[in-house]
Parts: structure tokens; C-alpha cells; sequence
């Protein structure tokens, strides 16, 4: 019944797409048809050998937005002249040596993807293509060594032409500004900050489900800055601006859990003393549109100085001021950001975790799956093998990094399986009937029309975009057509093998064990929470922030492969994130403070440093004790201040969280899972 359903539902999507299609799919559509014939007939025109290659590079850097075109086409552009110069060595060197020669393009193949993987920016495909530009080029004239510069420049030749017309049809014909649509997703990523600061203040903490929403809107919009900076002076100021709203946003989130945090430690009675003022703060956070309140900050900043309130209450309520100073903040960022104006301070932009041993499994399996379809080749000599080869090349680097692999990858085979009727019928009995390029671009685009617009919707967009590539592959449009249905068959059998290899390593190679993936992201982040000790407090919150996020939206995804007994850990994700948001804060204040004691600061740091590379033990609560008490003694010798004062209190909560961290470690060290 599940699989009916899913049939159903992807049925209802393609008939939507075809007969009800979106404005913004149709535009999508015809540009790149557009795009495509126009390379085809510029390869045409200059007396290329492979005019489709300039064809489906057109289709390849296809983008809904222009700076994703530009991005998408330089990085195309970086690996393709990467590739081509290496193809050359290769061949150079290794021609006469078939298995070395396999061996190194497929240890070259693995290499590249690795670093596609650990790269986690647009750019990574830039390494996708400095792969298998290698076997698109050598692969085809593995016999014909002498021929391989020859080949390596009109590969590389007609893959600019395709990447130079799409950049001028998307920047001519219907633009669409990654900058504009930024403003949108700024504003939505805002509001969700704000939100769930004030659920964090209503509920004493903020739910996972809330925090793991509002980090995934920070790190999409994040993700939209790279292309913007390629859309003009305005792009890039507003991809600046965005590097400061996603600093302030992480910093909202980090003070609003503090509050929470510190609100926690009230007694009755302070609570209840202090509810008028969380009662103000939340109604402020409740309405974000008003803006911030500079009055409210300066009574509560006025009200954390006052004798009269008990030490914790001054510390709840210092916090409750820099809450509403860092929400001022925060919609100052976001006015810079709609008025495209960059701030002078931008910060770095976010991080990522960068997983060494995933990235080396994915690239082993990239090479381990060439060197296989080379033994098969080497074994059979059958010479549509190198097709196969080929194929499974772009499907193990492309899809390597993706938690789904192996769904993308049959959802390329899918489109395999479209493809072979179409193209056969258009290929084989309607082309050799035909003459003129108009009457090509007729038989060639009404397929790729539709195509194009199943690409459109998300549910179908990797069948469709394999349709459309192999659909060209198979007619495979030149000067000098040849119409052979044996060669046909050939080149889709050799489709249907190399993509299924690939499809079967992505599913058996893989990574699934949820346990030991948590305890390897608590090791990496215990070694940043160690490294925060000393970083350079300007870039800290997004470079911290950023890795956390990530962990923590890896995490989410683990969490129903998770036994029962691992399902409890869950928390010690968050514990980590709330530790790190004190110390950051305890930093902050210190490096407010004109009069802090520099050098007890720095004999804590270092007991703090160590402390945390030994990670949480349920004998090891009180390893914080002795540097916390030294430094607040150091703090107490100084002059009174508010910074010395908030300092005193993250200390305090450091202490806090370092405790419920190593009491939740009853059941071993399994890390995050």
C-alpha cells in the first residue's frame, strides 16, 4: 500500500507539473532551452567535435536565480580546467601502464570527492568536476594516447561555451536576483530567532524542535549568501550584512537560553519578585515588529546595579538587559541587510563540521567503485564499458555527501529508464528524417521542455534531471550524425550498468551506525568548546555556532535510528551547546570589563582548556571547582562593575551546565547519540 501511494503521488506531481506548471517553471523552462540551443548552435557554428556536451552543460548549471548560474558555472568552469590539465598528465605518464594508469584516475576520482565532501560550499563541485572531467576526457581514447590534448581542448572548449550562454540567457531573459529573494528569507530567519527566544523565557528552555527549526532556517539562509555575491555591489553588501544577522541571531538564541537558564536558579520568592520584569521582556519578544526597547533596557540594566536586589536577582536581570540589547542588535542587522548595507565589523561566516573519516569512507568508495567497472573493462574489453565507468563516476561524486544517497542515485536510474524510449524514437526514427537545425531543436526540445519542467518540482527533480542529461547523451547531437541502433544499445546498456553499480555501492558502503557517529561529533566538539578557550572572541559566535548547528541538525536526523537506551543521550548535544554559550558569554564579559584580572583569565582558561579535551565523566563534576572558585576570588578583588558582576554569573552557570553534563554520563561514554 506504501508504495501505491508513493506511485500515486508522484504520478499527481508529474501531471501537475506538465499541464499546471508555475510561472516561475515555465520561465525556469524556456531560459534554459534558450540557454541549451544556443550553445548548441554556437558548436555547431564553430565546428566542435561533441556539440552536446556544450548542450547538457547548459542543463547542468541550470539555476532558478542568476548568481546560482554565475557560482555554479565559475565552479564548473575552475574544475573543468583543473580536470583537463590533469587528464593530460595522466595520460602522459601512465598511457602505457593500463592498471596504474586505472588506478591513479581512480585514487584521483576518490581524492576529489573527499574534498567535495569536506568543503560543504557551493564551491565543492568544483572538486565534483576536476574528478570526472579526468574519465570524461581519457576514458573514451584510453587506446589513443597522442589524441588526448586535442581531446582535453574541446571538452574543455565546449563545456565554457555551455557555461558562457546560460550565464547570458539567465543574466538577459527574466532575471531572478539571489540578493532580492535574501531579504525574504533574512526577515523569516529573524522572526523564528525571536520566537524561539521567547518560548525559551515562557517555557525555562526552548524545545529542540523549535531551536533545531530556527538553526536550520540560519544555516539555509547561510547557505543562499555565497550566490548573492555574485549578483553585483548590492549582493555583496547584503552578503555581508548577512554574516552580522547571523551572528546577532546566534547570539539572541545564546542570551535567551542564559536567561533561562539563570531563571532556573531563582528561589520563589525571586521569582516571583521578578515576574513583572519577564513578564515585560516577553510581551517585547512576543511582538518583534515593535522593535527594541531602549527604555526597558535601561531600567533593567538600572535594576541589576540596585543594593536592594539579592545577588541572583541582579544576575537574572543583568542578563535580562543584555537580552534586550542583543534583540536591538538583531533588528539592526536585519534593517542593514533589506537596505543592502554592510556593517563595517562583518564577521567570518559560519562554519561547518567537517567530518575527515566520513569524507575518506565516501571518497574509498568512489574509488572502489571505478576500480571495479575497470576490472570489468579490462576483463570483457567491451568498449561501451567506459561509459559505464564513466556514468558511475559522476553518480558517486555527485551524491557522495548526500544523507540519501542511494534514493538520489535511483531516482538517476529512473531517469535512465524514461530516457532510452524517448531518445531512441527521437534518435533513431524521427531524426534520420529530419534535416536542419530547426527541425532538430524542435525534436530535441519538446522532451526536454517537459523535462525541465518536472525539474521544477523538488519530488521530481532527479529522475527528471537525469531524463534530460542522458536523453541528450543518447541522442547525442553533431555535425556528422550517426545513426546506429546497435551503438544504442550499447551506450544504454552501459548506463543501466554503470549507474546501478553506482546506486549498489552508495547502498552498501555507507555509514550506520548512529552510536559511534555521536561519539565521534562529541570528540569533535569537546575539541572545539577546548579551542573556544583561546579563539579570537570576534569570529567565535558564528564559528561556534555554525559547527553546533550543524552537529545538532546531523543529530536530529540520527535520532529515530537511535535504540531506546541511546535515545537518552540526546541531551548531551544540547548540554554541550549550553556550555559553550557560557563561555562564550563569560569571554564577552571579561572582554567588556576595563578593570577583569588578565592573568587569573588566562590560568582559568588553561584549567578550563584541559578540563574539557578530557570530556564529561560521572566522577569528574567537580573538575571545574578549584579554577572557577580562583577566578571569582580574582573577580571580587576588583573594583565593582556590571561586567565583573554578568562574569561572576557565567561562571556560575558554567559550573551548572559542567555538573548536569557529567551527572547524565551514568551509562557510559556513548557521546551524542
Amino acid at each position: 500500500m506504501r508504495v501505491c501511494r508513493q506511485v500515486v503521488a508522484s504520478v499527481r506531481d508529474f501531471l501537475s507539473a506538465i499541464f499546471a506548471p508555475s510561472p516561475l517553471a515555465l520561465q525556469f523552462a524556456c531560459k534554459t532551452l534558450l540557454s541549451g540551443a544556443l550553445a548548441l548552435w554556437c558548436a555547431f557554428r564553430f565546428g566542435l567535435d561533441q556539440p552536446q556536451w556544450a548542450l547538457m552543460t547548459a542543463f547542468i548549471v541550470a539555476q532558478p536565480l542568476a548568481g546560482m548560474v554565475v557560482q555554479k558555472g565559475l565552479a564548473r568552469l575552475l574544475g573543468t580546467v583543473i580536470g583537463t590539465v590533469l587528464s593530460v598528465v595522466f595520460m602522459g605518464l601512465f598511457a602505457q601502464a593500463p592498471w596504474l594508469f586505472l588506478l591513479v584516475m581512480a585514487l584521483w576520482l576518490g581524492l576529489c570527492t573527499m574534498a567535495s565532501t569536506l568543503l560543504r560550499s557551493a564551491w565543492a563541485y568544483a572538486f565534483v568536476l576536476s574528478g570526472y572531467t579526468v574519465a570524461i576526457i581519457c576514458l573514451p581514447i584510453f587506446g589513443k594516447p597522442l589524441t588526448v590534448f586535442d581531446e582535453a581542448v574541446a571538452r574543455c572548449t565546449e563545456i565554457c561555451l555551455g557555461i558562457l550562454c546560460s550565464m547570458v540567457v539567465s543574466a538577459v531573459l527574466w532575471p531572478q536576483r539571489v540578493e532580492q529573494q535574501l531579504v525574504g528569507q533574512a526577515r523569516a530567519a529573524w522572526l523564528g530567532g525571536v520566537q524561539v527566544a521567547a518560548a525559551a523565557l515562557q517555557r525555562q528552555g526552548a524545545g529542540p524542535r523549535g531551536l533545531l527549526e530556527t538553526l536550520g532556517r540560519i544555516v539555509a539562509v547561510d547557505a543562499q549568501r555565497e550566490h548573492a555575491w555574485f549578483e553585483g555591489v548590492r549582493g555583496r553588501q547584503r552578503a555581508r550584512g548577512l554574516r552580522a544577522l547571523t551572528r546577532e541571531l546566534l547570539s539572541l538564541l545564546r542570551l535567551a537560553r542564559g536567561v533561562a537558564r539563570q531563571w532556573r536558579q531563582l528561589d520563589d520568592t525571586d521569582a516571583h519578585a521578578l515576574a513583572p520584569w519577564m513578564a515585560e521582556l516577553q510581551a517585547r519578544l512576543l511582538d518583534p515588529e515593535r522593535g527594541p526597547d531602549a527604555e526597558l533596557m535601561a531600567r533593567l540594566r538600572e535594576q541589576s546595579q540596585a543594593e536592594e536586589h539579592p545577588t541572583v536577582r541582579r544576575y537574572c536581570l543583568g542578563r535580562m538587559a543584555l537580552l534586550m540589547r542583543q534583540l536591538g542588535r538583531a533588528h539592526e542587522a536585519l534593517l542593514a541587510v533589506e537596505r543592502g548595507e554592510a556593517p563595517v565589523d562583518a564577521p567570518p561566516p559560519l562554519s561547518w563540521h567537517r567530518d575527515v573519516q566520513t569524507a575518506a569512507v565516501y571518497g574509498l568508495r568512489s574509488c572502489l567503485t571505478l576500480l571495479a567497472l575497470s576490472a570489468f573493462w579490462l576483463a570483457t574489453a567491451w568498449p561501451a564499458a567506459s561509459g559505464a565507468m564513466l556514468l558511475a563516476s559522476v553518480v558517486c561524486s555527485l551524491f557522495a555527501s548526500r544523507e540519501n544517497a542511494d534514493l538520489i542515485g535511483m531516482a538517476f536510474l529512473r531517469g535512465i529508464l524514461y530516457a532510452l524510449p524517448v531518445a531512441f524514437f527521437v534518435g533513431q526514427v524521427l531524426l534520420p528524417q529530419w534535416n536542419g537545425f530547426p527541425l532538430l531543436c524542435l525534436a530535441l526540445g519538446v522532451p526536454l521542455f517537459f523535462g525541465l519542467l518536472a525539474m521544477s518540482r523538488p519530488t521530481l527533480a532527479g529522475a527528471a534531471t537525469s531524463f534530460c542529461l542522458h536523453f541528450i547523451v543518447l541522442c547525442a547531437p553533431r555535425n556528422d550524425m550517426v545513426y546506429d541502433v546497435a551503438f544504442f544499445l550499447n551506450s544504454a546498456l552501459a548506463m543501466l550498468l554503470g549507474v546501478g553499480c553506482a546506486v549498489l555501492a552508495l547502498r552498501l558502503l555507507v555509514l550506520r551506525n548512529p552510536l559511534w557517529h555521536g561519539r565521534r561529533l562529541l570528540r569533535a566538539t569537546l575539541d572545539d568548546l577546548a579551542r573556544l578557550c583561546t579563539r579570537s572572541l570576534g569570529g567565535a559566535e558564528n564559528w561556534f555556532g555554525g559547527r553546533m548547528a550543524d552537529r545538532l541538525l546531523q543529530l536530529a536526523r540520527f535520532y529515530p535510528q537511535l535504540p531506546d537506551g541511546g535515545r537518552s543521550r540526546w541531551d548531551d548535544g544540547v548540554d554541550s551547546l549550553d556550555l559553550g554559550d557560557e563561555l562564550l558569554h563569560l569571554r564577552a564579559c571579561l572582554a567588556a570589563a576595563p578593570n577583569a584580572p588578565r592573568e587569573a583569565e588566562q590560568r582559568f582558561f588553561a584549567g578550563l582548556q584541559q578540563v574539557l579535551r578530557d570530556g564529561p565523566q560521572a566522577s569528574r563534576g567537580e573538575a571545574l571547582d578549584p579554577f572557577i572558585q580562583a577566578l571569582t576570588r580574582a573577580l571580587h578583588d576588583r573594583p565593582p562593575a556590571i561586567e565583573l558582576q554578568l562574569a561572576e554569573a557565567a561562571l556560575l552557570q558554567l559550573r551548572n551546565s559542567w555538573r548536569r553534563w557529567c551527572a547524565e554520563q551514568t551509562g557510559g561514554a556513548h557521546g551524542f547519540a
